[in-house]
């Protein structure tokens, strides 16, 4: 299977972000995981949420931001990448002057109903 990236149309997830889904079960035929690009406009920022199951991993390839991991708060860059485990409360806000962009794996593959969105909690 192969996906192209010009193909793939973006969608606004649970959280807020834009999301292309480069390679994800319910379209492609994978079977335990997803990947996906996420794109966050300079000065927004993802809904802090969390996933009781899912394990991702951010990898961001462009732009700069503050990510903000349980009680932690980190810059990133291009060519960072950052374990975010299940159950763990999560951000990202764009601080730069471009979009930020990352991609996104996760395992098992990404789903609306395993998003929890804490914002006012």
């Amino acid at each position: 299977m192969r996906t192209r990236y010009t193909d793939i149309p973006a969608y606004i997830t649970k959280d807020g972000s834009a999301i292309r889904e480069l390679m994800h079960p319910s379209l492609h035929g994978n079977h335990r995981q997803s990947l996906a690009e996420a794109t966050v406009e300079p000065g927004a920022r993802t809904q802090l949420h969390r996933h009781a199951v899912t394990e991702e991993l951010y990898h961001v390839t462009a732009g700069s931001g503050i990510m903000t991991l349980g009680n932690d708060r980190f810059k990133v860059g291009a060519g960072d990448t950052v374990l975010i485990p299940p159950g763990t409360p999560h951000r990202i806000e764009a601080t730069g002057a471009e979009p930020l962009r990352i991609l996104c794996c996760c395992s098992p593959a990404y789903s609306h109903e395993d998003t929890e969105l804490l914002e006012g909690v």
